[in-house]
């Protein structure tokens, strides 16, 4: 199943590029979504927001599909510089940015169903958890990279 997760994941995530305008609705959705996401997120610049999204995704298939080390450590910066001791960015709105994010997706995948929306929910729920059990963590001296 999580095999199948990922195939499926990874063609709405194809679909949904189509066009460039996947990432723009997304955070327009979200932003709209509640007056303290406006708040975390004003100093924002999204071109590179964006960017950094878009890797992430990929870099959470690799870490779903094959545990790299390398993955793990990207998202463990990730879930650094968006813990209360950097950006703090709140678990709870984790999963207003999980429902926003699945309009965007509905709204840009033609092939959109509930499998899709499960395989979506699997992979980004592996990140969210990763993200909320990190939450407290204070930072610490990292590398460079």
């Amino acid at each position: 199943m999580e095999h199948s997760d990922i195939e499926i994941f990874n063609d709405s995530l194809a679909r949904c590029l189509r066009g460039e305008q996947f990432f723009q609705r997304f955070y327009e959705l979200f932003l709209a979504s509640s007056p303290e996401v406006r708040e975390k997120f004003q100093q924002t610049d999204f071109r590179k927001q964006r960017r950094m999204l878009q890797s992430s995704f990929y870099m959470l298939v690799e870490y779903v599909a094959l545990g790299w080390p390398e993955c793990q450590a990207y998202l463990e910066r990730i879930a650094a510089a968006h813990g209360k001791h950097g950006r703090d960015i709140p678990p709870h709105l984790y999963d207003l940015w999980l429902d926003c994010l699945l309009r965007a997706v509905r709204e840009r995948d033609e092939l959109y169903s509930k499998e899709v929306e499960g395989a979506w929910r699997f992979m980004m729920g592996a990140g969210i958890t990763f993200l909320k059990l990190r939450y407290e963590r204070p930072l610490v001296n990292q590398a460079p990279g």
